[in-house]
């Protein structure tokens, strides 16, 4: 696992886009096309608008997966993950194949029929992020190591709600739903390589635990450490413990 640490959140999404793009232009070379796994929240805004913008991506060639998806929310409602994905990366990059995650339909179902699509051939980059309380997607401690399956039905942790709360998408603790579908740890791990945007001073002590700490269920992004070929992109503020 290897930190690279900006002056601040703009060259952090610069740096993490550039690098971005030249692996999925890499993989259109070698293979003819790309798999994808993307990720939303607040801290990937920045390096999302950078990536539909790098020069030479054929995203026709493109084929993105999403990462995860609250159980029960419309999709027009400001926190669902498939209409940011649709506003912030299909739409303006022109992706043709994409999977979302149907959150209004039964999750168990939705679990099978994108994992059974997720599951045909390996994903050449996924996309993260870490959350406050360590997660990964929306594995929240203690996280499942050992499963297979490509998406599970998960419970989210107070203190992951009380994020989503923070970043403004809900307007109360009581909003947020609580239970989501995420990708599997092992799912995420299987991509040939891990681009993981970090900003901001509150994911500080959770960068800290998961780069300087042990692999760990109870921080579920420490298992990034296990994989050969990720890149944890942090800001001052983000990476402002790991001298500690």
């Amino acid at each position: 696992m290897a930190p690279r640490t900006l002056d601040d959140p703009a060259q952090l999404a610069e740096a993490a886009a550039r690098d971005a793009a030249a692996r999925i232009r890499e993989t259109i070379v070698m293979r003819g096309r790309a798999r994808i796994v993307a990720a939303t929240g607040a801290s990937q805004i920045a390096f999302l608008e950078r990536l539909i913008n790098e020069p030479g991506i054929d995203w026709l060639l493109v084929e993105m997966f999403h990462l995860d998806e609250y159980i029960g929310l419309p999709v027009d409602h400001p926190a669902s993950f498939r209409k940011y994905l649709l506003e912030r990366l299909i739409r303006p990059a022109g992706i043709a194949r994409y999977h979302l995650l149907d959150g209004e339909r039964d999750p168990a179902d939705v679990c099978r029929q994108v994992g059974a699509r997720l599951r045909k051939e390996r994903v050449d980059v996924a996309f993260v992020g870490i959350g406050e309380n360590g997660h990964l997607a929306f594995n929240d401690p203690p996280a499942d190591f050992e499963t297979e399956e490509p998406y599970l039905i998960v419970e989210l942790d107070e203190r992951c709600r009380r994020q989503q709360v923070g970043e403004g998408w809900f307007a109360s603790l009581e909003d947020v739903p609580k239970t989501a579908i995420s990708m599997s740890v092992n799912q995420i791990l299987s991509a040939r390589s891990i681009v993981c945007v970090v900003p901001d001073r509150r994911k500080a002590e959770a960068v800290r635990a998961v780069v300087k700490g042990q692999v760990d269920p109870m921080v579920p992004a420490s298992i990034l450490q296990r994989h050969p070929d990720v890149t944890i992109y942090l800001d001052r503020e983000s990476a402002s413990l790991l001298a500690d």
